[in-house]
């Protein structure tokens, strides 16, 4: 040692473990706030879907009711069940074509009659949804279900 000097202890490292702990700490918090925002935002596009998917299922059933003369048809297309030309003046069952919130990116799923009309639309998604228990909105029953395409909006049964 040289004379005048104190006796220090040599710190080499503990100002950059103290770093290291000073981002991982915040890091480790927003990981798990970015799960919870990523479950938060699964459920609003599940309730999206409920929505809509109820939606296109009452204005399926609208376009059945309303089928001039006796036999009850289904709609051929989905742009049928906004603009129906069957009458004099144009009926609106739906506003307008909702894309599946669940997927945008692709079209709906179409369940049709053996007559190629349709009678439920459901989603092309292979998601695990977080209802998975059987139940009913607006008169739609849904049922358990292991992906989303399991779940159908539509008229049951044959017209």
């Amino acid at each position: 040692m040289r004379p005048g000097s104190h006796h220090r202890i040599p710190q080499r490292g503990f100002t950059y473990v103290w770093m290291l702990a000073a981002v991982a700490v915040p890091g480790v918090g927003l990981a798990a706030l970015g799960t919870l925002w990523s479950a938060a935002a699964q459920r609003e596009r599940e309730d999206e879907l409920i929505r809509i998917g109820v939606a296109y299922a009452q204005a399926i059933a609208s376009y059945q009711r309303m089928s001039p003369g006796s036999v009850r048809q289904l709609p051929p297309s989905l742009e049928a069940l906004v603009l129906d030309d069957r009458y004099p003046q144009p009926q609106r069952h739906l506003r307008r074509l909702y894309p599946d919130p669940i997927d945008p990116g692709r079209p709906w799923g179409l369940l049709r009659d053996p007559e190629g009309r349709i009678k439920a639309v459901h989603s092309l998604s292979g998601e695990q949804p977080w209802r998975r228990v059987a139940f009913v909105v607006d008169g739609v029953s849904l049922p358990a279900a292991g992906a989303y395409s399991d779940w159908q909006f539509g008229v049951k049964g044959q017209p």
